[in-house]
């Protein structure tokens, strides 16, 4: 039963007003009344942003500071892609599913816009956070902008000076619209500067891909992914290619199923393959032809054993800015099938090089000798999610208490 205060003694002053306060976790709430603490909404689009959004949620969460929700804009459904990777980095299922699902850049973005702007006008967060350049990420932070809720994005700055791309375009719109930046890199901190943003805005902070990476690290041995191809650890390459520019042209992919097959005469290739990829090939009968030439091929797999794969290759071939990062940070020659990448840095400390964009250049890709090296790249210590954690409470956890 509650307690009535006592009467304030005749003359005595009157007890302060409304006042700013931090609240700070459970200590904002009382029993039998309604959670008091501002709410932070992740939005995840891809499997990517669930793996660099993960460590986030698990730092707010320590802090207690706020209400935490998970947005799910829909555009990955497959299971292996999506519902698996939430229980391998112990992320909640969302508790929003917007369905934005597949279609052009156009559709998927004004569906995420329209979906959002219903959401968010629902919620009304204290702010969103978002990773990735995805164009359901982008409708999504549209709504946001027009609703006046603020944005925090991760991977703030990442560039690689080619408007053809359609993420490199999203990555200059997220980032204009974010109210908070958190660069990865002191390179992308400093491709915000130069793009006039102002200071206080940009943070350097790491890579949360890499928190991700670590917490599970030591697993990946043991699950020796590799066996469930026959191939010897060491002694593969691994194969991953989704992007658009690299599959969606009928004669740009049949060039590189003929690369691949000509890679898998000397050396065993493991190639599981993409929804997107595999619904590209199906029509032109390529699948087949890789299967023809030994060409290890398989569904996507999970966080858990693709990550065990990318640690025990020889080496690995993708267009994945993710795969860039963690294979620097495994020690694992990459090998990145693009004209360009957004993560120069893992070119001048890490263990990525860049092939081109023609597809013979595959013939290229040989396997490393000797033990991996994992590749010391500032700030990328497996602590980022606790300095992006950090920010969001001094920027976003002040509300509005009455009383003392």
């Amino acid at each position: 039963m509650a307690v009535e205060p006592p009467p304030l003694p005749q003359g005595a002053p009157a007890p302060p007003g409304p006042r700013l306060v931090l609240i700070e976790g459970a200590r904002g709430t009382r029993a039998g009344r309604a959670d008091a603490r501002p709410l932070v909404a992740h939005v995840v689009a891809t499997r990517p942003d669930a793996v660099k959004l993960a460590p986030v949620h698990a730092a707010l969460a320590q802090q207690g500071v706020f209400r935490q929700v998970v947005v799910h804009t829909g555009q990955h459904t497959d299971p292996a892609m999506t519902t698996e990777i939430f229980d391998a980095l112990g992320l909640p299922a969302p508790d929003h599913v917007l369905g934005t699902g597949a279609g052009t850049h156009g559709a998927q973005t004004a569906r995420a816009l329209a979906a959002g702007e219903t959401l968010l006008g629902e919620l009304r967060p204290a702010a969103i956070v978002v990773a990735g350049a995805a164009n359901s990420t982008l409708g999504v932070v549209l709504s946001a902008s027009k609703l006046g809720v603020p944005v925090a994005r991760l991977e703030a700055g990442l560039r690689e000076s080619d408007w053809s791309v359609g993420e490199e375009v999203n990555r200059i719109l997220l980032d204009t619209m974010a109210d908070t930046l958190f660069a990865s890199t002191a390179q992308a901190a400093r491709s915000l500067e130069a793009e006039a943003t102002a200071a206080g805005r940009v943070h350097l902070v790491g890579s949360t891909a890499i928190d991700s990476l670590r917490r599970v690290e030591r697993t990946l041995a043991g699950r020796a992914s590799w066996r469930r191809f026959s191939a010897e650890r060491g002694r593969y390459v691994l194969v991953t290619l989704h992007r658009p520019a690299n599959v969606d042209d009928d004669e740009r992919l049949a060039r590189i199923v003929e690369a691949l097959a000509g890679l898998a005469r000397r050396v065993a290739v493991i190639f599981p393959l993409h929804p997107r990829t595999r619904e590209r090939l199906k029509p032109m009968g390529d699948a087949h032809r890789l299967l023809a030439a030994g060409v290890l091929c398989g569904p996507p797999l999970g966080y858990l054993d693709f990550l065990s794969l990318q640690s025990g290759a020889g080496a690995v071939v993708t267009d994945s800015g993710t795969v860039q990062e963690e294979t620097s940070a495994l020690g694992v020659r990459c090998y990145t099938l693009r004209a360009s990448t957004e993560r120069a840095i893992t070119l001048t400390h890490g263990t990525n090089s860049l092939l081109g964009d023609d597809p013979r250049d595959l013939a290229d890709v040989r396997l490393a000798s000797g033990r991996p090296t994992p590749s010391a790249i500032p700030l990328w210590d497996g602590r980022a999610a606790g300095r992006v954690a950090d920010a969001l409470v001094a920027n976003y956890a002040l509300v509005r208490a009455a009383g003392g």
